[in-house]
């Protein structure tokens, strides 16, 4: 016989599951394979199974389509803080503002290297530092800063603060999913191969082929080593001449 490996992902455990749980509602009442309490424990369990892969599947289409939009924001963020302080630093150089005001924005007065803004961390920071700092500048009868326009900017930071927000808590959604997802596939494994067991006790005494075509209709995955014989109906009526010319000759299914 072919050797059965279980399902490795998500959905395939879920379809084993509602192929067995199909095939037994639909079995005749004289051929109970799985039984009752077997059934009902499997039914039950497939709900809760199903909702939350699912789920999973929702929230990882939703992840990439938010994933392609958030990149935009994070980049447009980073781009408007990043060339207001650099148009700040090159007033500064010109003596259009003073160099000590730079202070105001959290900047060294005497290092003109824009701050490190490769992580939303670093976005956050910096961009809240500048709107505040433009601000208290121009409280104090500064002139604003042009090209980009520190309004422009906090249009820009706003909305990245925003779906920041959303982002982490997307993030974290995805994280409990996942999490209870690791306890539910563990249980899926044990079901799935119950029933396979189920299955394949229930029609053990059939030949090779015969079984493996039953033991199929309820999920159960075969698979051929290599180089070995495929199951024929063929070979099933060769070796049934063969029982049936030697009543006394024992065989095994595994044969």
């Amino acid at each position: 016989m072919p050797y059965r490996r279980l399902p490795n992902t998500d959905l395939a455990r879920l379809h084993a599951l509602q192929n067995a749980v199909q095939r037994a509602q639909g079995a005749d009442y004289t051929e109970q394979v799985i039984p009752y309490k077997t059934l009902s424990e499997l039914q039950r369990f497939l709900v809760s199974f199903e909702n939350v892969v699912m789920q999973s599947k929702d929230n990882y289409k939703t992840s990439v389509n938010a994933n392609k939009q958030y990149r935009h924001i994070v980049q447009n963020a980073r781009m408007y803080i990043s060339h207001f302080i650099q148009v700040l630093n090159l007033a500064v150089i010109r003596g259009e503002i003073k160099r000590e005001q730079k202070l105001l924005y959290g900047l060294d007065p005497l290092n003109h290297v824009v701050p490190d803004l490769s992580t939303e961390e670093g976005i956050l920071e910096w961009g809240k530092k500048i709107i505040e700092g433009e601000q208290k500048r121009m409280a104090n009868g500064g002139f604003p800063i042009y090209n980009p326009a520190i309004n422009k900017v906090k249009v820009h930071y706003d909305i990245f603060c925003e779906h920041q927000r959303q982002h982490s808590f997307h993030m974290q959604n995805t994280e409990r999913v996942q999490g209870d997802l690791g306890p539910l596939r563990e249980q899926a494994d044990e079901m799935i191969l119950k029933i396979w067991n189920l299955v394949e006790d229930y029609y053990k005494d059939l030949l090779p082929y015969a079984k493996m075509m039953k033991c199929q209709l309820y999920g159960v995955i075969y698979y051929y080593r290599k180089g070995e014989r495929k199951l024929t109906a063929e070979r099933d009526r060769e070796l049934q001449r063969i029982i049936d010319c030697q009543p006394t000759i024992q065989w095994s299914a595994e044969d």
